[in-house]
């Protein structure tokens, strides 16, 4: 067996590699009227709204440099987006290797609801938690959205 050195950045790189959540991605929950909902937490709590919510940055502790976004969203009470869940709330983890992630799940049992998927900001794929609660699983590319700009809650 080859003997790896320890060193801040081979850990690094062998920390990458292992599929895990990181971080909160997203908090998405069901509204009556997701338009006035984001009105009132703008006006009142002083959210950056969009046409999605509103988008959260924060630092990476490890990368300094680097920018991670958290997206908060009202979504139209009974939106399918949620479905098979009938909970009025779901949460999008930040995750590293979803591939391998989804492979760990798959083979641990757990219920896998579509297929990976790929856009330019990163790659998704929904599960379900044991208490019937859709989980949406992010693997980030968070200099998209650095480069799209735009305003951000900070």
């Amino acid at each position: 067996m080859e003997d790896i050195t320890h060193t801040p950045e081979n850990d690094e790189i062998v920390n990458a590699a292992i599929p895990k959540v990181t971080g909160i991605g997203g908090i998405f929950f069901f509204s009556d009227n997701p338009e006035k909902t984001r009105e009132w937490y703008g006006q009142n709590l002083g959210l950056e709204i969009n046409e999605y919510g509103s988008t959260f940055e924060s630092r990476n502790a490890k990368r300094p440099e680097e920018i991670n976004y958290l997206q908060w969203s009202p979504f139209k009470t009974g939106s399918e987006y949620f479905a098979p869940s009938k909970k009025e709330f779901m949460v999008n983890y930040r995750v590293q290797n979803i591939e391998g992630l989804v492979e760990k799940l798959r083979a641990n049992g757990v219920t896998i609801v579509d297929e990976i998927e790929s856009f330019d900001y990163g790659e998704f794929v929904h599960i379900m938690d044991p208490e019937g609660n859709k989980l949406e699983l992010w693997e980030p590319v968070d200099r998209v959205f650095t480069e799209m700009g735009g305003e951000t809650t900070k």
